[in-house]
């Protein structure tokens, strides 16, 4: 062989490894984020607003897809037996990886062995609120005269959820429980369906997450009477906890949302997400955007998050135990 065959050959074997390398690395195609309830949620409008920023910093496309159903179940199930290849995330809840466990007699993945946290997105709290309307025709203006109202017509009244196990219903039962009322508890795929019930008058109170009611409140279409966080919200200074409406000391049911990988999806994928996403989330453009719908920006670390979501399933197994909701 001629040298300078030799060194065409040399040359050609020392650029296949970084190109077998470049072929190989994550991601070379797009990546879903599974959204376990329907459009217009809070967990919705969080995976919207992070996909774009993942996006731009990858290459390659990070796409939300819904698949609503079962408390977020249906979706987060979906995605603990998708392959551990960094291609399927999810953005689960409070609900799918904190309150679901106790909830449901037969949860189809386990929330601890069959995901990899990543990164606490935001958390939120939950906000008390009737069709503006609605509010109106029954005369109420508060929490009191809500509880008042419920009293006097016990099982007139309903309440919508997200679904069964998420923290609005989860809020829903434990104001019915502590106020000692009785509504009737009407779940949907998701909060974007019933906020268009609600602001329709087709049920009466919803005990949503703030972000996905925060721009009917502004317009005027919902009614806004208590936030269920420890303190008032930043974002609606006005309005007063649950715990101070309602003269209920202790009462708290806020909501959290963060991205999660199946169980073994290598650490370098789910360490590279993690930095990104906080770095998004502490883009002022779009933590300006979240602090006004409510949200808490975090990007915390998948270790923070792992003990996170351990601590929320002991706290939240006491809360449904306190509130006495159960899922077959």
């Amino acid at each position: 062989m001629s040298l300078a065959r030799r060194t065409l050959v040399a040359l050609a074997a020392a650029l296949a490894v970084p190109m077998a390398f470049a072929q190989g690395a994550w991601p070379n195609k797009p990546v879903r984020i599974v959204v376990p309830f329907a459009p217009g949620g809070t967990t919705d409008i969080l995976a919207r607003t992070l996909a774009p920023e993942l996006t731009k910093v990858f290459g390659q496309s990070f796409v939300v897809e819904n698949r609503a159903g079962a408390g977020g179940n249906i979706g987060a199930e979906a995605v603990a037996k998708s392959p551990a290849d960094g291609y399927t995330l999810l953005m689960g809840t409070v609900g799918t990886h904190g309150i679901n466990k106790s909830l449901y007699s037969k949860l189809p993945y386990d929330p601890q062995k069959d995901f990899a946290p990543i990164t606490l997105v935001a958390g939120v709290p939950n906000v008390m609120v009737m069709g503006a309307k609605r509010a109106q025709e029954l005369g109420i203006n508060s929490v009191a005269d809500f509880v008042k109202h419920a009293k006097a017509n016990p099982g007139r009244l309903n309440m919508a959820s997200s679904g069964n196990g998420t923290s609005i219903h989860l809020a829903g039962e434990l104001f019915k429980a502590r106020n000692g009322i009785f509504m009737t508890h009407i779940p949907y795929r998701g909060s974007g369906p019933a906020l268009a019930d609600l602001l329709a008058g087709g049920v009466d109170v919803m005990f949503d997450n703030l972000p996905s009611s925060m721009a009917h409140i502004q317009s005027g279409g919902l009614k806004a009477f208590a936030v269920t966080s420890a303190v008032r919200s930043a974002a609606l200074p006005d309005v007063p906890t649950v715990a101070e409406a309602g003269k209920l000391p202790g009462f708290e049911a806020s909501s959290w949302f963060g991205l999660l990988a199946p169980a073994g999806t290598p650490a370098d994928i789910v360490n590279r997400v993690q930095q990104e996403t906080a770095k998004a989330l502490n883009l002022p453009a779009v933590k300006e955007r979240l602090l006004a719908q409510g949200a808490i920006p975090s990007g915390n670390t998948p270790a923070e998050f792992t003990a996170l979501i351990d601590a929320e399933i002991k706290k939240w197994e006491a809360v449904v135990k306190a509130s006495g909701a159960k899922v077959d």
